[in-house]
C-alpha cells in the first residue's frame, strides 16, 4: 500500500522538510496589490488553541498483515510529485519561551532559530526574540503585500479575557508549536519566503525590528485602502471567473466539514482528558480494596497494575489528539476563514477595474486618465487571478500533505494503544488461569 506524498514530502514543522518549487514569472505578485488591510491588535495574547503529522490511500487494511502499528509510516512509499524535489534553504525553529515582566505589561517572548545558505543573508545563523505581536505584524504585512497569496493562519484570540491562564505552561507550549508552524510554512513559500519583512523578522534585534515596523504605510494609508476594499465589496464582482466561481463553492464546503470536525475533537480531547483523570484513580481503588480482601489480594492488585499500565499508554493517546490531531484540524478550519478573505480580495481588485469600466462608458471627460488606470488595473487584475491559482495548487497539496499525515498519526497511535492494553490484559488472564486452573469457576472481580 502506498500513500502519495504531496508537496514533496510529510511536513513535520522541522528543519529538515523539503523544499517547495521556487517562484515561477506567473505566480509573482507586485507588492503595491493591498487591496484589504489586516488590522493588528497590540494586544498580544490569548489564542484559542492552538501540525505535525501522515493515512492511508483509502484501501482497507487486511487483518492477515503482520505488521506492527510502530513502523506503519515506514512501510508507506511516498512518491514525490514531478517538480517538488528542491533542497529547502531555510530552516526555522521556535523555541524557549520566556516571561518578561515589566511596570507596564507582562509578555512572553520565544527564541527564533534560523539557519540558511540564501545569498541575500549576511549570515547563515541567526537567533533573535519575538513576541506574539510581531508574528501579528509580519502576517499582517505579507497579506498587504500579497493579498492573493495564502498566508498561513496565526491562532487566533480569545474575545473574552480571562478563559484561559495565559501563563500557564500548556498555553505556551500550545502558541510555541503554532508559532512554529506558521514560520515554517512561511519559509517553505515559494513567494512569501523572500519577503524582506520576513527577512528583517528572522534577523534584526528588537530596536531595529521596531524602527522597520514604523516604515509601513501610515495610518491614512490604511484608511484609505480599507475604504477603497469596503466600497469594492459592496459593489460585488459582476463576471467572476468560473474558476473562481469552484474555488468559493470549495472553500464553502470544506470550511462547514472541517469546522465540524474541529469542534467534534476539542470535545473528544477534552472528554478523554477527563476520562484519564477517573482512570488514574480506578488502581490505587483495586489496591485499596485488595487490603480488605483476603483471598482477593493477588487478582485485585493485577487489576490494579493493568489498570496503571493502561493509563500510561491512555496519556500517550490523549497527548497525541491534542498535540496532533485536534491542531492540525483547527488551523484548517482557520485556513478556511483565511481563503475566504483572499477570494474576497481578489474580488475587490476585479470589482474596482469593474466600476472604471463603468465609469469610462458614461463619462465625456477625463477619458485618457480613465483609460490608464484601467489599463493598470487589467494588469492587478491579471496579476492577483495568477497568483491565487498558482497558490490553490499549492495550498491543496499542503492541506492533503498535513491532514494524511495527522490521520495516519492518529490511526498508529489508536492502533498503538489499543493492541498494548490488549497484551496487557490478556497477560493478567494467562496469571488468573495459571493459578485457579482452567476449570475454575471463581469470578474475578471486574473492572467496570
Amino acid at each position: 500500500m502506498k500513500l502519495r506524498k504531496e508537496g514533496g514530502g510529510i511536513m513535520s514543522g522541522s528543519a529538515t522538510e523539503p523544499a517547495v518549487l521556487p517562484p515561477s514569472p506567473a505566480q509573482i505578485v507586485p507588492t503595491d496589490l493591498s487591496e484589504q488591510m489586516l488590522e493588528l491588535d497590540d494586544d498580544d495574547d490569548l489564542e484559542v488553541f492552538s501540525k505535525d503529522v501522515t493515512v492511508t490511500d483509502g484501501g482497507a487494511f487486511s487483518t492477515s498483515d503482520q505488521i506492527s502499528p510502530c513502523s506503519l509510516l515506514n512501510q508507506y512509499g511516498f512518491e514525490e510529485e514531478e517538480g517538488d524535489s528542491n533542497v529547502k534553504d531555510i530552516f526555522v525553529t521556535v523555541d524557549n519561551p520566556e516571561s518578561h515582566v515589566t511596570t507596564i505589561e507582562t509578555f512572553i517572548t520565544y527564541r527564533v532559530l534560523t539557519k540558511t545558505t540564501r545569498s541575500e543573508f549576511d549570515a547563515s545563523e541567526y537567533e533573535v526574540r519575538r513576541r506574539y505581536q510581531d508574528f501579528l505584524w509580519l502576517r499582517g504585512r505579507l497579506e498587504e503585500a500579497h493579498p492573493t497569496l495564502i498566508v498561513h493562519p496565526l491562532p487566533e484570540k480569545f474575545v473574552v479575557k480571562g478563559m484561559v491562564e495565559r501563563f500557564s505552561d500548556d498555553f505556551i507550549e500550545t502558541r510555541k508549536r503554532a508559532l512554529h508552524r506558521f514560520l515554517n510554512h512561511v519559509a517553505e513559500h515559494p513567494i512569501l519566503s523572500c519577503s524582506e519583512d520576513l527577512k528583517v523578522f528572522l534577523t534584526a534585534q528588537a530596536w531595529e525590528l521596531t524602527s522597520h515596523k514604523k516604515q509601513g504605510p501610515g495610518f491614512l494609508s490604511r484608511m484609505g485602502e480599507t475604504v477603497r476594499a469596503v466600497a469594492a465589496s459592496v459593489r460585488g464582482v459582476r463576471n467572476r471567473p468560473e474558476q473562481f466561481n469552484a474555488m468559493q463553492e470549495y472553500v464553502e464546503s470544506f470550511g462547514q466539514k472541517i469546522s465540524s470536525l474541529d469542534k467534534i475533537a476539542q470535545r473528544i480531547v477534552k472528554e478523554q482528558k477527563e476520562y484519564l483523570e477517573e482512570l488514574r484513580e480506578c488502581g490505587p481503588t483495586y489496591t485499596l480494596w485488595s487490603g480488605s480482601e483476603e483471598e482477593l489480594v493477588e487478582p485485585l492488585k493485577g487489576v490494579a497494575s493493568c489498570l496503571d499500565r493502561c493509563c500510561k499508554e491512555k496519556e500517550d493517546q490523549v497527548r497525541q489528539l491534542s498535540e496532533h490531531l485536534a491542531p492540525t484540524l483547527h488551523e484548517y478550519a482557520l485556513c478556511a476563514d483565511t481563503l475566504k478573505a483572499v477570494l474576497r480580495r481578489r474580488d475587490n481588485i476585479q470589482a474596482e477595474l469593474e466600476a472604471k469600466n463603468d465609469a469610462l462608458a458614461t463619462k465625456k471627460i477625463d477619458r485618457e486618465a480613465l483609460k490608464e488606470d484601467i489599463d493598470k488595473l487589467e494588469d492587478r487584475v491579471e496579476w492577483a487571478n495568477n497568483a491565487l491559482k498558482g497558490d490553490w495548487n499549492r495550498w491543496q497539496r499542503s492541506k492533503r500533505r498535513d491532514l494524511r499525515s495527522a490521520f495516519v498519526h492518529m490511526a498508529e497511535k489508536n492502533v498503538d494503544y489499543y493492541e498494548k492494553c490488549l497484551a496487557v490484559w490478556e497477560s493478567f488472564l494467562v496469571s488468573q488461569r495459571t493459578e485457579f486452573g482452567d476449570g475454575a469457576e471463581r469470578r474475578l472481580p471486574s473492572t467496570s
